[in-house]
């Protein structure tokens, strides 16, 4: 028998950040568990915590550092002291610190001629934060650049931006413990158990011991079952029905006046803006075919918020809309009209999509805030204008961390087109993937499997990962650096915790109290920020907003009228609008989960869902080609269901051969251009 070691540490999967333990026996993971004592576990994974790490020994790994052949070709002076040998495909092979040469010396070049402004950087919200940290460091106080962003862009942007607009803070205000405080639970466009099957577990727990469900989507979903009000809207109508249950409220005098009084700013003008706007009247739905039933609806959700302690939690079918921002400042007004802030089992949590995207976004991998959210003194640009910047030639060189821009992102026919146009795209990845087909350089990384580093989940907890097996790769960090020291010397650091420690410097309001020693001491447990002296803080608001005066406050945006509801009203067939969401067993490109046999079994292809109403339209046909004004799909299964509304269709996204994401265009956040992906009108061939 070999050595067997059970080690404590992260699962790399999504937002909820699960505690697991790995059975490693001989250096290789033989199955993965979890303890009841994880605090956000509490003794349950879901399959892509318990299967998905079989991509540690896929032949699709990115192992080494590898060089485009066609770049060597168009580019011989940097390769004049370079060992180059044969590779996989169309690459050679070199050392790393060669790659790291050969990076720099072409960064230079670009500098050189074009300026700094030239470079843009993206990613890093799947890596831990020390290597989020570095890399944002790297950007602008090495390469002297502002330009860089993170996969909050195409997620939870507008929840950073809604909540600090009206709260202060763009953060989860609870924990997920919470909901065994709560008596009313408001669930808005999350499909909780495909996408965050541990919170949705918990709310069905919840539910179970006497706490009231309100589920709010384009369809219903399988928390429904457990939902005493289900609200199915039509696709983006999310910021209409959330001003409408706020005006319900405030018509029967429900709101929490005396709170709102001792804590809040700009009540009146928002009050007098809400009742004056005739898209918050509920009763506009009582004219609409097929959703006839949400006025009364509405105001059943309106007196549970306002007369039960009430969480409310939210996911990407709110922010991937045209007005998500609004729509999370909706949310928020709701949560302070009924005084359900500040306290156990009432707040608001946005349901995060990657492993450390609010870990990345505290870091400062953001375009308009460094580390701490402080303010940069020149505000670069963001992901979309970054696409734009490159088309346009303003953009020469793209260092890329972990996001799969062409595969998960937006107008994909575009951004394929414009990735060819690069003098430069660097790649740190773990896997092979859609982007790692357009790099010039690649390095293999160490996944979250293999190193130690500081994660932030979706509801503000710091966990300390530690590696479960051996790995000779370098971490992303450690990439970064021998990059960075070809114009830093002194851009030098000996290990993650190093690092880490520079992070409680710069941001001491939040993780001063945070070292590696408490949090690998508490690594079934973790750490919310703010962390001090004296503890971390579990819920935010209590007493004082997190804003410069203490206090919140209201702003109203009305909705504007489009897209189904608008062919609705006017008694038009609504057909077709597509809507895509994501499958439990694989995370967005599936690079990971593909390369589990546990986990592609149970998800081979994206499958086109349509209502039993339009079973008609679709008779004779298995499958179908989905267009629209941007882009063709690839030929989809066709599955009906009860659970849309005629002229709804949905579906995942995570296939490459489907190319659902070439149907969606440059439509996005009014404020933070997240795209909108819960919404485009499609033809079917």
């Amino acid at each position: 028998m070999g050595e067997f070691r059970e080690i404590e540490s992260l699962c790399t999967y999504c937002g909820v950040g699960c505690e697991i333990v790995a059975h490693v026996e001989n250096g290789e993971i033989e199955k993965i568990s979890t303890r009841e004592e994880g605090r956000v576990s509490r003794g349950r994974l879901c399959i892509k915590g318990k299967y998905g790490y079989h991509f540690l020994s896929s032949p699709n790994r990115l192992r080494g550092a590898l060089v485009r052949s066609s770049f060597v070709h168009q580019n011989p002076q940097l390769f004049r002291d370079i060992e180059l040998k044969p590779a996989q495909g169309e690459f050679f092979s070199l050392s790393y610190g060669d790659g790291y040469r050969v990076v720099a010396r072409k960064l230079s070049q670009i500098i050189g001629e074009s300026g700094p402004q030239a470079v843009a950087c993206i990613g890093g919200a799947r890596t831990s934060c020390e290597s989020s940290y570095l890399f944002q460091k790297f950007a602008r106080q090495v390469i002297g650049t502002p330009h860089l962003d993170n996969c909050a862009r195409i997620c939870h942007s507008p929840s950073l931006k809604g909540l600090r607009t009206t709260i202060g803070e763009g953060a989860a205000t609870n924990p997920f413990d919470d909901l065994y405080g709560s008596e009313h639970i408001l669930v808005v466009g999350s499909n909780t158990t495909e996408a965050h099957p541990i919170v949705a577990n918990r709310i069905m727990e919840a539910v179970g011991r006497g706490a009231k469900l309100t589920v709010i989507d384009i369809r219903e979903i399988p928390l429904s079952k457990f939902a005493s009000n289900q609200l199915t809207i039509p696709p983006e109508t999310n910021l209409m029905v959330l001003n409408m249950v706020a005006r319900t409220i405030v018509e029967k005098g429900w709101e929490k006046r005396e709170f709102i009084e001792e804590r809040c700013r700009g009540f009146e003008e928002y009050r007098e803006a809400l009742l004056a706007d005739p898209l918050a009247d509920r009763e506009l739905f009582s004219h609409i075919r097929g959703y006839r039933e949400l006025p009364e609806k509405i105001e059943i959700l309106a007196s549970d918020l306002a007369h039960r302690r009430s969480l409310i939690l939210w996911g990407l079918g709110v922010t991937e809309q045209r007005d998500g921002s609004f729509a999370v400042m909706a949310l928020s007004h709701l949560a302070l009209l009924t005084g359900n802030i500040g306290k156990r089992g009432a707040g608001l949590i946005p349901l995060r999509g990657q492993n450390n995207v609010q870990g990345a976004c505290d870091m400062g991998m953001l375009p308009y805030f460094l580390p701490d959210y402080r303010e940069p003194e020149v505000e670069g640009l963001m992901t979309p204008d970054i696409i734009d910047g490159i088309g346009e030639g303003r953009i020469r060189a793209l260092f890329n961390m972990g996001e799969d821009l062409a595969h998960v992102h937006p107008n994909q026919n575009k951004v394929r087109r414009f990735l060819k146009k690069l003098d430069l795209l660097v790649v740190q990845e773990v896997m092979f993937s859609e982007v790692t087909k357009y790099a010039h350089l690649l390095f293999g990384v160490k996944s979250g499997y293999e190193k130690e580093g500081v994660y932030i989940n979706a509801e503000r907890r710091l966990h300390l990962s530690q590696p479960l097996v051996p790995s000779d790769l370098p971490d992303d960090w450690e990439v970064i650096q021998g990059i960075g020291r070809h114009f830093d010397r002194e851009f030098r650091y000996g290990s993650s915790q190093e690092i880490w420690d520079e992070v409680r410097r710069v941001a001491p309001s939040r993780f001063r109290g945070a070292s590696y020693q408490l949090l690998a001491e508490k690594r079934l447990e973790g750490l919310q920020w703010p962390i001090g002296e004296k503890g971390d803080t579990p819920i935010l608001h209590v007493g004082r907003f997190r804003t410069e005066d203490g206090f919140a406050s209201f702003h109203y945006h009305p909705y504007q009228m489009r897209g189904m509801v608008k062919e609705l009203l006017a008694h038009r067939d609504p057909h077709f609008y597509l809507v895509t969401g994501r499958a439990m067993a694989h995370y967005n490109n599936g690079a990971q989960t593909g390369a589990s046999p546990q986990l592609a079994k149970r998800h081979r292809e994206d499958i086109l869902l349509v209502s039993e109403r339009d079973r008609e339209f679709f008779e004779g046909r298995d499958r179908v080609v989905l267009e629209s004004r941007y882009g063709r799909s690839g030929p989809l299964p066709i599955r009906y269901t009860r659970t849309l509304k005629r002229g709804v269709l949905y579906t995942t996204f995570h296939h490459m051969r489907s190319h659902i994401n070439s149907l969606f265009g440059d439509d996005h956040d009014l404020l933070v251009k997240t795209a909108a992906f819960k919404s485009i009108k499609v033809k079917i061939l």
